[in-house]
């Protein structure tokens, strides 16, 4: 064999040393590259929870507000429900908030006291014509001062003490009793992934006109693309869908 030349010696340190040189700068931008999407992930998370706080702070403020400045129109609505049969003023039930938690849901009762033991025998009449929701027009259940609560939603307004507690959010999908959600498909089941609201984008568009699936899809569409400037949007437009009363019954 040949001795190896001073020339092929250097020539062989020399590719060594290039091999060891595009290691250490494909190290290093491998590196940086880790650097850069941490930096990305952890902004990403503290956008997250900035909106989150904001969210949340909204809610207290909003809540708390309008549970002290609604006092008097709150002691009227009972005297009124009080003084019509003599029944509960409010009226529970068990409704599904996020990832699929119980909570007690209250409302200004609107209707009669066994409301709940007369609603399988008109069924049949529901306008959704799905299970998984039910409205009627001209539901003989409820009572004529219910009529006038129901128009205005003023039998939601008990539901703020549901936001300042963190079990609702002043804007999100509305809650859904147990044997609605027993019925749901994985893509209704999205509705679940966030707090539910008092007001939500179907509540200005229509509330009870419009049928499950579209409610599903707005739903899924806050979600989406939520965002507190999405909320004070949605509160603003809540005002007047609530005046006008289209599609509250």
């Amino acid at each position: 064999m040949n001795a190896i030349t001073g020339n092929e010696a250097d020539n062989d340190q020399q590719r060594l040393d290039e091999v060891i040189a595009l290691d250490g700068r494909l190290r290093q931008q491998a590196s940086l590259a880790k650097i850069k999407t941490t930096r990305k992930r952890a902004l990403w998370l503290a956008t997250i929870a900035i909106a989150c706080f904001m969210k949340r702070a909204l809610d207290i403020v909003g809540s708390f507000t309008m549970l002290v400045l609604l006092t008097p129109l709150f002691i009227t609505l009972a005297a009124c429900i009080w003084l019509t049969d003599r029944g509960p003023v409010l009226y529970w039930q068990n409704r599904v908030g996020q990832f699929g938690r119980m909570f007690p849901f209250p409302k200004f009762r609107s209707m009669l006291v066994n409301a709940d033991a007369m609603k399988d025998k008109i069924l049949a009449q529901n306008v959704h014509g799905d299970n998984r929701t039910f409205k009627m027009k001209n539901d003989p259940r409820i009572t004529w001062i219910g009529k006038i609560i129901r128009k205005f939603s003023f039998d939601e307004l008990p539901q703020f003490w549901c936001v300042l507690k963190g079990e609702m959010t002043l804007v999100g999908p509305r809650p859904p009793v147990p044997r609605a959600v027993a019925l749901y498909s994985v893509q209704d089941r999205r509705r679940l992934e966030v707090r539910p609201g008092l007001t939500c984008i179907w509540q200005v568009s229509g509330r009870s006109d419009i049928p499950f699936e579209g409610q599903v899809l707005l739903d899924a569409q806050y979600i989406e693309s939520q965002s507190i400037w999405l909320d004070l949007v949605l509160l603003a437009k809540t005002i007047p869908a609530v005046l006008i009363g289209k599609g509250a019954y």
